[in-house]
């Protein structure tokens, strides 16, 4: 561990947040933040994070699942966390908490609104200061009833100092980036490795969005061939032996992956590849020899070209970093555009 790591973790005595609920609550999104505060906690082998629970309403607060939560008034300038985080829900969308959200924000603490609290707020606010997003099946609709020119369909956003997010399973990995700070970068990799996540997105990746958005996903086959693309990156396949296994011919195949991704197969199969490399260069500690092997490159001098071509650097740049960073407007003016 580094001595700035250590002097980091010494200094920072407990870290409370604040989640608010209200009837009908997302448990997805609950059971998101507790889990991750509560595995960080183990794996520091300290109760660095608390949690508490708050409501309009006070008293036991029944979830979308059946959940039940007992839950502490929340009081516009009262008692103030660490952070505040509003639950998505269908009742998280009537921004009854914009005034202890402004409080926070006055303190400059975190402000976090998962998808319905998102919602709402991006209706409320009409126009705020910076970038914001939200789950991405409300994006339409708020495109459609306002002027909303800085909607993204991000993971999450920060405008001065309010996170908005797509929440729902995202907020796992929105959860660790939020607490990265207090982590070193190999506890943020053992952390994600706890909770079973093959890979931790950082907040400007786009959201995954319906089926029904890509037309060209109807067709049973090309998903079978991405789906053996995926399969076989360690050991590539040819395009003859990938037609002959779908049972589709080489011409209709190209026709296709012209029409979807505006790519030849070979071209899509590689940035597969290469795309699985910089994962495993960026969120492990793998050698780069076992990276090359393991996206089916014949060494690291050719996967390095791939990369390069690619993404414009090196794998050395991209494990060159101080630290793993997945909140992607850290450090940038909250209300940048």
């Amino acid at each position: 561990m580094r001595k700035e790591d250590n002097q980091t973790q010494d200094a920072l005595s407990s870290y409370v947040v604040e989640i608010h609920v209200a009837r009908g609550f997302s448990g997805l999104e609950l059971t998101s933040i507790t889990h991750v505060l509560a595995t960080a906690n183990t794996l520091l082998g300290r109760d660095l994070f608390s949690w508490r629970f708050s409501t309009d309403a006070p008293g036991i607060i029944t979830g979308d699942q059946g959940a039940l939560v007992r839950a502490e008034p929340a009081i516009a300038d009262h008692r103030l966390a660490d952070m505040f985080i509003v639950v998505g829900g269908r009742n998280a969308g009537t921004p009854t908490w914009l005034p202890r959200v402004r409080a926070m924000q006055r303190k400059g603490r975190f402000v976090v609104l998962l998808s319905d609290a998102a919602t709402g707020y991006i209706k409320n606010t009409k126009a705020p200061g910076g970038r914001v997003t939200t789950h991405w099946r409300d994006v339409t609709p708020l495109i459609e009833t306002g002027y909303h020119p800085k909607l993204t369909t991000h993971l999450s956003e920060n405008s001065d100092g309010i996170i908005t997010a797509a929440g729902a399973g995202a907020t796992l990995e929105l959860m660790i980036g939020l607490i990265a700070r207090h982590l070193t970068s190999p506890q943020i990799a053992e952390l994600g490795s706890q909770l079973l996540l093959q890979t931790l997105r950082k907040s400007d990746a786009e959201q995954p969005r319906s089926i029904a958005d890509n037309e060209g996903l109807f067709d049973n086959r090309l998903t079978q061939v991405i789906r053996l693309m995926e399969e076989t990156v360690n050991e590539p396949l040819s395009m003859d032996d990938i037609t002959a296994r779908i049972g589709v011919s080489t011409r209709h195949l190209e026709r296709v992956f012209r029409t979807t991704f505006n790519d030849t197969p070979a071209r899509f199969y590689k940035r597969l590849r290469v795309k699985r490399a910089r994962t495993m260069i960026e969120e492990s500690l793998l050698p780069m020899i076992d990276v090359s092997v393991a996206c089916g490159f014949g060494s690291c001098t050719t996967m390095s070209k791939a990369v390069k071509d690619e993404y414009g650097v090196t794998p050395s740049q991209m494990r060159a970093r101080k630290k793993i960073t997945l909140l992607t407007y850290e450090g940038r003016q909250s209300g940048d555009t």
